[in-house]
Parts: structure tokens; sequence; C-alpha cells
């Protein structure tokens, strides 16, 4: 089992589509050469931010085998996986071990909300299927299930279950997590408006969404606050607040596209049920991003 260095910036990768559809992996290497130039940490593929709900399997692991091929080691890639059945999240987790990913990013029982039994259990059978480190995905707000300091201390029985990304959007967790697990959890907060603020509070790391479209500014953030230059840190952040704010609605994919397509970094395409933005909605978003980068700072 390969012990994964969880510290610092993982991009919640887009996935960028043709108008078609299709996936356009050429604008993936484009977005992945960015993140890599700016100094991020690793690669998470095919997330909610990825809009997983609208890829097939196969789909999943072209993205994994494409990026494994672009990034060539330089940072780990780790794959999503979000299922319904612990049968196919165990088929899922053999095969991303099997080709090649660094990690797992997972979520719980999709579609069905397990009680505190069944999560463990469900994460547990995952963990205990494959070599690969896994980031349990602790988000209630978004998928009603609240994975809890007892369950995490069940969970840290399995060697393979080494981080959490904390979106359950109450900061005082980080410190509880800490408190209780010391570092044998890793912690990397996952709600881009609190980002700063969990950095500061001893996070290992962050799992970013607008870092998406861009990468130099949440890396400047992430590393003058590493280095106790707080000052600049929230000078840039309150800069960024506006854009961080995109990734907290429902349709944070369609805003973050359309963010990231006007630096050039996807494609502002999604698949339905996603429709593209139209009327006061587009113009209000776009004016949100237009004025950003009307003021974008001298880093």
């Amino acid at each position: 089992m390969a012990n994964l260095n969880w510290s610092g910036i993982f991009p919640a990768m887009l996935t960028p589509f043709h108008e078609n559809g299709e996936l356009n992996l050429e604008m993936l290497s484009v977005n992945i050469e960015a993140q890599l130039a700016a100094g991020i940490h690793g690669l998470i593929l095919a997330g909610s931010l990825g809009e997983a709900s609208t890829l097939t399997t196969d789909e999943k692991f072209e993205l994994l085998a494409y990026t494994l091929k672009v990034v060539n080691g330089r940072v780990p890639v780790l794959l999503n996986l979000t299922e319904n059945t612990t049968k196919a999240a165990v088929e899922f987790a053999k095969r991303a071990e099997q080709e090649g990913a660094d990690g797992l990013m997972v979520l719980p029982p999709m579609r069905y909300k397990g009680d505190d039994r069944e999560v463990v259990a469900y994460f547990k059978a995952i963990a205990q299927s494959s070599a690969l480190p896994i980031l349990v995905y602790n988000n209630p707000v978004d998928y009603a299930t609240y994975i809890s300091l007892d369950m995490f201390e069940e969970l840290l029985q399995e060697p393979t279950i080494q981080a959490v990304k904390e979106s359950t959007r109450d900061l005082t967790n980080i410190t509880r997590l800490r408190n209780r697990f010391g570092d044998r959890l890793k912690i990397l907060g996952g709600v881009d408006t609190i980002f700063l603020e969990s950095i500061a509070l001893g996070a290992d790391g962050i799992v970013g969404g607008l870092v998406d479209a861009f990468p130099k500014e949440t890396y400047a953030i992430y590393d003058l606050v590493k280095k106790g230059e707080l000052e600049k840190a929230l000078e840039i952040y309150r800069w960024f607040m506006p854009l961080l704010e995109l990734d907290i609605h429902p349709k944070l994919v369609q805003y973050i596209k359309l963010a990231a397509s006007k630096v050039d970094l996807s494609t502002p395409f999604t698949r339905a049920p996603r429709l593209e933005l139209v009327g006061e909605e587009k113009e209000a978003i776009t004016k949100i991003i237009d004025d950003a980068l009307a003021s974008r700072p001298q880093l």
C-alpha cells in the first residue's frame, strides 16, 4: 500500500467537452499543464465538478489513462468513486488500481442514505478491495451523509483510509478532527469559500474548484498562509471571494466551466440535464467573472 502525500492543493478537475458532448482531452491537457505550472500537488478526476454523474465508467477510466500519460508521474492522480452498490464500488476500486490510479476519493453510497453502520461497512469494503490510498469525502450538505468522528475512528482501522475531504462547512470540525486523530487522518478543506481559513486552522491541504480556472491565485493564497504572510494572502482572497462563491451553488459546474473558458482552460459545454446558461443568470455570472478578471491581482 502506498502512502500518499496529502499536503497541498488538489484540484477537482473539470471534464471539458466538445460542443457535441464528447470528451475534449486536448483541453484537459491544457488545464492539467496550467495546474502543474502553478505548483499544485495532485489531481482528482471525475468528481462532482468533473460531472461524474454524466460520465460512463469507461469514460472515467479513459480520463484516468489520458491524465496519467500527461502527468507522467509529476503529481499523484486520484479517481473519484461514486457508486450505488458496494459490489460496483469494489469492482471500480480494483479496476482503478489495475489501471494505475494513485488513489481514490470515495463518496458515501449514492441514492440510498445508509445509517452509520452501513456507511462504515461500505467504506471498509472498498478499502479492503485494493491497496489504493483513500480520501473519504465528508459532505453532508450535498450528499446528506455526515461521517462523524466515531465513524472515522472505525474507518481508520483500515490503513488505506488516510484522509478526509472536509466539506461539512463547519470550520470547528477541522480542530475536532485534529484533536481526536492528530496526524493519523490527513485533512483537506473541501469548500472554496473557506479554504484560506481551513489552511490557517491546520488543514493539510485543499480540494479546490475555482483553482480549475485560477491555479496561480489559489497557489499564492495557500503558499502565503503556509508562510504566515496572512495580510498578503487576505488581499488576494478578498479579490477571489466573488469567484469562490460560484463553487457553493447547484450550478457550480456551469459557473466554473464558464470562468475557466474565459481564461482558455476549459470549454463551457456541459452534458444534459445541465443546460447552457442563458438570460439574466448568464449575464450576472459573466459580470462576476469579467469584474474579477479586470481587477486580477499582480502576483
